[in-house]
């Protein structure tokens, strides 16, 4: 059952993947057909993340009072107008709107989707199964780049294809119910109890149900008075979790991951591929690369830990990105071999940690009372830079070239090494209810598991 649930909300990742993926293939006919100038291409190519800004704050308000369901629900819902209205777009202002409408539903359901296979799932598995959303955003992306390729003559189609998963998303999520979590802490303890109970696939009555129930609701009962205010995230007890679940989406993006999406042909253009067949097969190649390495992270995840996964993806993405920064800057004759090789180095070492990761810890290390709200500001950091990094890139290529733009992000990466060492706690096995009272403690967020991961 927990396979199925998180099957069902991975379909909000796979449309996060396919609209990030899709412009890739898009852009050239775009291109063609509407001649925009790079500032116009980075506000149309931009208004997904923006709108999953805007998004991510809408979640993050109504999450606690609507529910997980209710929101995965409305999400669908935009994600099948926004496709309906891109196909039909007649000019780029029309297509920036359908795209922020998009970016809405990506808001919502990045928050929703993770937080709802978080509620969900036993502490062993959580991590691998929380990791089925990142690993969703890659089928997404390769599905979105396998589109392009089929109609790279048409946008229009390209746009139109996103419809269909937002469907399934939203018969998949309507035959649902909301999780044990939030049902306990609205004080509906029967139906979170058969919620449990079903999400296991053993009866209510079942002595491990029982006992999980029964933490479950401790700490619903402890929560379900307070109303979350942007100042509890201050407090001593929470401030060490919105430090981690910030740091590492402000590194994930700065990264440079969605300058490499989104632009894909671009950088394969600059380093020396002429066809643009040529360029969507081998940034196809790249989405492979990005689905197959996303599945070495989800059997790894919960048996390396999370903090060992960290440093061994932005060691990996240091190095790649230095490599096509150093070839770039001296014009070297194997420029396209050494983007090519860098590209896949950094999208294998990016999909093993620094992508799912964030997702899964952000959904992690909130206590209950206040973790819709500081998903949501995680979130808003996600696309706050997301958006900054996408609008930028053709900007800052046109300006500094390749090299300097990605000789920055490497400088990123190695930060981000820094910040893993330092500040971020190993979660993997640790129950939502057991972090919750190491945070309440006072002892240092970084101090959990550390060292000591527990095998699934």
């Amino acid at each position: 059952m927990m396979y199925l649930i998180a099957a069902i909300a991975g379909i909000a990742g796979a449309l996060f993947g396919f609209d990030e993926g899709v412009i890739a293939g898009a852009l050239a006919p775009l291109r063609r057909d509407l001649g925009i100038d790079p500032v116009a291409e980075g506000m149309m190519t931009a208004a997904v993340p923006f709108g999953a800004f805007l998004g991510a704050i809408v979640g993050g308000r109504l999450a606690l009072a609507l529910g997980r369901r209710r929101l995965l629900l409305a999400a669908a819902v935009l994600f099948v107008v926004g496709a309906l209205l891109s196909a039909f777009a007649f000019g780029l202002w029309t297509l920036t709107f359908a795209r922020l409408i998009i970016g809405l539903g990506v808001g919502v359901a990045a928050m929703m989707a993770p937080l709802y296979i978080s509620e969900c799932a036993p502490a062993a598995q959580r991590g691998m199964l929380v990791s089925i959303y990142q690993l969703a955003i890659t089928l997404g992306i390769l599905g979105a780049y396998v589109v392009g390729y089929a109609f790279h003559e048409s946008w229009r189609w390209m746009f139109a294809v996103g419809a269909v998963p937002a469907i399934a998303l939203f018969v998949g999520i309507f035959g649902l119910s909301d999780t044990p979590r939030w049902l306990a802490v609205r004080g509906r303890e029967a139906e979170a109890r058969a919620a449990l109970a079903r999400v296991r696939e053993k009866s209510e009555s079942d002595p491990a149900v029982k006992a999980e129930f029964a933490e479950i609701l401790t700490g619903a009962t402890q929560d379900e008075n307070r109303k979350a205010r942007l100042s509890d995230l201050l407090t001593p007890r929470v401030r060490p979790a919105l430090i981690v679940a910030m740091g590492l989406f402000l590194l994930q993006q700065l990264s440079g991951i969605n300058a490499v999406i989104y632009y894909a042909p671009t950088v394969f253009e600059l380093s020396g591929f002429s066809s643009t067949t040529t360029q969507i097969l081998a940034t196809a190649g790249i989405g492979v690369v990005n689905v197959l390495m996303t599945l070495v992270g989800m059997a790894l995840i919960d048996r390396l830990g999370r903090r060992l996964l960290l440093l061994i993806g932005f060691a990996g993405t240091a190095v790649a990105l230095s490599v096509i920064a150093i070839g770039a800057a001296t014009g070297s004759e194997m420029m396209g071999k050494l983007a090519l090789g860098g590209l896949v180095l950094y999208i294998a070492s990016f999909a093993i940690a620094i992508g799912p990761l964030p997702w899964v810890m952000m959904s992690e290390v909130f206590p209950l009372d206040v973790r819709a709200l500081g998903m949501s500001i995680a979130s808003l950091v996600n696309w706050g830079f997301n958006f900054l990094v996408v609008f930028s890139f053709p900007v800052l290529v046109a300006e500094f070239g390749l090299a300097g733009v990605f000789g920055l992000y490497a400088v990123v990466c190695v930060v981000g090494l820094a910040f893993t060492q330092w500040l971020v706690p190993e979660t993997s096995g640790v129950s939502l209810e057991e972090i919750e009272r190491h945070l309440d403690s006072g002892r240092p967020l970084r101090d959990l598991g550390r060292f000591t991961p527990r095998a699934a």
